[in-house]
């Protein structure tokens, strides 16, 4: 059973680095429409635009809980540190920086909502650890990339479709934990 626990978190890992260079790569380069020397853009609500990267960060919220449940603290506090060093390979130099930044800043927030509250119930940890850390992401990001926070409803709106369409597997994933003794 540990082995089983140790490779699903070998694999959140993997795919919780991969979200962050993934992101900032979208910024850049695919979306319904790319305004110039600025970000791509993909509508995320009707008439809601936001930076195309916005949907692998909220992935990567959830992901970065699960990490810590199947490695640990310090795992997830690794995992963020790799994916903000794999960013630096794919985007331009300022965009990594806004996105290092706000990401360290908005994961540690998430790291610290999520610890105390998982012992309640892994679904609400998530939940209520991405909801802080996606707005906390959202406005340091947005303004230290752009310098203005016209996106910040669609960067809150984007990242929070990608946290609900998650947490049904979340809660799939803490049932079998349960059921196999790993809760």
């Amino acid at each position: 059973m540990m082995t089983r626990t140790r490779l699903e978190g070998l694999a959140f890992l993997l795919a919780f680095a991969l979200c962050i260079p993934a992101a900032n790569w979208l910024i850049g380069n695919a979306g319904t429409f790319c305004v110039p020397n600025g970000p791509c853009l993909i509508p995320v609500a009707p008439g809601i635009m936001a930076p195309s990267g916005v949907l692998m960060i909220g992935l990567a919220l959830v992901l970065r809980d699960l990490v810590q449940r199947r490695l640990g603290v310090n795992w997830a506090i690794g995992a963020i540190a790799l994916g903000a060093v794999l960013s630096a390979w794919i985007a331009p130099p300022a965009l990594v920086i806004a996105s290092t930044v706000a990401f360290l800043l908005s994961e540690l927030v998430d790291l610290g909502v999520y610890t105390p509250l998982q012992k309640r119930g892994l679904v609400l940890a998530v939940a209520a650890s991405s909801l802080v850390g996606l707005v906390v992401d959202s406005v340091i990001f947005l303004w230290l990339a752009f310098g203005s926070l016209d996106y910040l409803s669609g960067q809150v709106i984007g990242k929070a479709w990608m946290v609900l369409l998650a947490l049904p597997i979340v809660a799939l994933l803490r049932r079998r934990d349960a059921r196999l003794g790993l809760a």
